[in-house]
């Protein structure tokens, strides 16, 4: 039955006990009553014993041990009844923002830009465990890939399906990105703590920086920036659809484009909205530094989610065990 739950039925094992109860009642009924019978002929039992009644006799063991089976069916906790109740949360929100851009191909750092800066997202899942993570791809434009969840296996889903790709234009522009996370975090009311991760090589083409930076200021957004590329870059490679490289990006003068890490940038960008700059490394010390800035601010309340449970319904069957055993006290 859809409709009916049993929240203990793990106690199932305390069966046997509660049948050797009733086995015990019945067999000393029969004992009464074999007893009797011995001792006074049926037909002159009611005039010998005024107020033995075999009836009552019979009714004793049947009230007693229903009660014994109801109290039985109430330690099996039945539910029925379904009410809604939210969920509070303790905890931190962040937001990473990735940047997709073709010059994240670059190889200067290995395997590539693009796949240590997922490595890295990774790593820092794993030390965040309890955070409401969320993440925004930007190139060109910018969207949010998974939005705020502390489900993370889902979160790691969307990251995996991730490649330069998912946003055609080659160029970067991050006022794009820093607008997103404010539009997400706007939906979230009452927030204190508003955090952005910006992953990046620094390489902008933003013609508004200046007015994003101080609208996410006003928002109380926070930032830190991990910058990824090396002082004397690299160059960019081009793919055909069928992932076979053919080349290498070229600039106006037909040379080929090397990508560096703009590291002003990026340290301008975080220190302005309140974060810190750090440059990705290939062990996990960038990442422990971010995670130890991300536990430096307050845990926040939330209700995340309703969900539907089932209400315990055991008092009702305990309050007629009560009544059954009362009345097999009385007779």
């Amino acid at each position: 039955m859809d409709f009916l739950h049993w929240g203990g039925i793990d106690r199932i094992i305390f069966l046997p006990v509660f049948i050797i109860f009733m086995i015990m009642c019945f067999r000393n009924y029969f004992r009464i009553r074999k007893s009797s019978a011995l001792l006074v002929a049926p037909e002159n039992q009611k005039t010998i014993f005024k107020n033995f009644s075999r009836f009552r006799q019979f009714l004793k063991p049947i009230f007693l041990s229903a009660g014994l089976i109801l109290i039985f069916l109430a330690l099996l906790q039945p539910q029925w009844g379904k009410k809604e109740q939210p969920v509070m949360q303790e905890t931190r929100d962040l937001l990473i923002l990735l940047d997709v851009s073709h010059s994240m191909l670059a190889q200067d750092l290995k395997p590539n830009r693009l796949e240590l800066a997922k490595l890295k997202v990774r790593a820092l899942l794993s030390k965040l465990t309890f955070e409401r993570t969320g993440l925004i791809l930007f190139s060109g434009n910018a969207f949010v890939q998974c939005p705020l969840t502390n489900d993370h296996a889902a979160f790691l889903m969307f990251l995996d399906q991730i490649d330069v790709e998912t946003i055609s234009s080659g160029t970067t522009a991050i006022d794009a990105a820093i607008l997103k996370a404010i539009d997400v975090y706007s939906k979230s009311a009452g927030r204190k703590n508003k955090l952005a991760l910006i992953i990046s090589d620094g390489e902008d083409f933003s013609l508004n920086i200046a007015q994003v930076k101080q609208k996410a200021a006003s928002e109380n957004i926070k930032l830190f920036a991990l910058g990824l590329g090396t002082a004397e870059g690299a160059p960019i490679p081009k793919y055909d659809y069928s992932g076979q490289q053919t080349g290498h990006e070229v600039d106006n003068t037909g040379s080929i484009a090397l990508s560096k890490l703009n590291e002003k940038m990026l340290q301008n960008l975080s220190v302005d909205l309140g974060g810190n700059y750090l440059r990705a490394t290939q062990d996990d010390s960038d990442i422990d530094s971010i995670v130890r800035t991300v536990k430096g601010f307050g845990k926040e309340k939330f209700a995340d989610k309703k969900i539907s449970l089932y209400e315990d319904q055991y008092h009702w069957l305990l309050g007629l065990a009560w009544i059954l055993l009362a009345l097999e006290w009385l007779l």
